[in-house]
């Protein structure tokens, strides 16, 4: 078994209930929510979209709203004004060059306004179960600091996992990093000596031998 293999199977036991931490019922209201969620927490975004849901849950009526409205009803979170420009150009591409349908490839997906690989891979995954591994900041961190990425970017790191796992771990380590980064493996002052995974972990190593 790999160290990235043996990584998955304590982190599974560690986190029996990892799971997508964005609420949406369709694949477009998981593209919103996605594109929401950069430099925000799933929580924020969570609480502005589930009244925005109920009030436009799909793609045509989020057409009638304005740029302008938009930023209204998305400001509690932050890079709103950018975000709302994203998501209002990309409505209309979806609507005229996809015929209103969310893509199903990294390619076409990417190609809508404000959509890049991370956005893409968490919409193929999640909303149509097709292999990719989003990397967000708590994967970045922890993949280095384990030593499962050497990766200086995120799709550099996520290019690094995929080699590293068979293709049907993807969608749930993806899970089970980000829920380890929120609850153990911090950004600051990490719970080191809890984590399941220290014994497997560059970081871990290297503090202990400092004290």
């Amino acid at each position: 078994m790999t160290k990235a293999e043996k990584v998955y199977e304590l982190l599974k036991i560690a986190y029996p209930d990892a799971k997508c931490g964005l609420d949406y019922n369709t694949p477009f209201q998981l593209l919103i929510s996605t594109m929401l969620s950069a430099q925000a927490t799933d929580k924020s975004v969570n609480k502005v979209t589930e009244e925005l849901y109920m009030q436009y849950p799909d793609l045509d009526s989020f057409l009638t709203l304005s740029q302008e409205e938009i930023e209204l009803k998305i400001k509690k979170i932050g890079l709103y004004k950018n975000k709302s420009k994203n998501i209002y150009n990309m409505l209309r591409v979806l609507k005229d060059k996809y015929n209103s349908e969310v893509p199903k490839n990294m390619d076409e997906l990417m190609s809508l306004p404000g959509v890049g690989r991370k956005t893409a891979s968490v919409v193929l995954t999640e909303a149509f179960n097709i292999p990719a591994f989003p990397v967000d900041t708590h994967i970045f961190r922890i993949t280095r600091r384990i030593g499962l990425a050497k990766g200086n970017s995120a799709d550099k790191v996520s290019d690094e996992m995929m080699k590293k796992l068979p293709k049907y771990k993807w969608h749930l380590m993806h899970h089970l990093l980000i829920t380890h980064g929120r609850a153990t493996c911090t950004a600051q002052s990490p719970k080191c000596a809890i984590c399941n995974v220290n014994e497997l972990c560059n970081y871990y190593k290297k503090r202990i031998a400092k004290e």
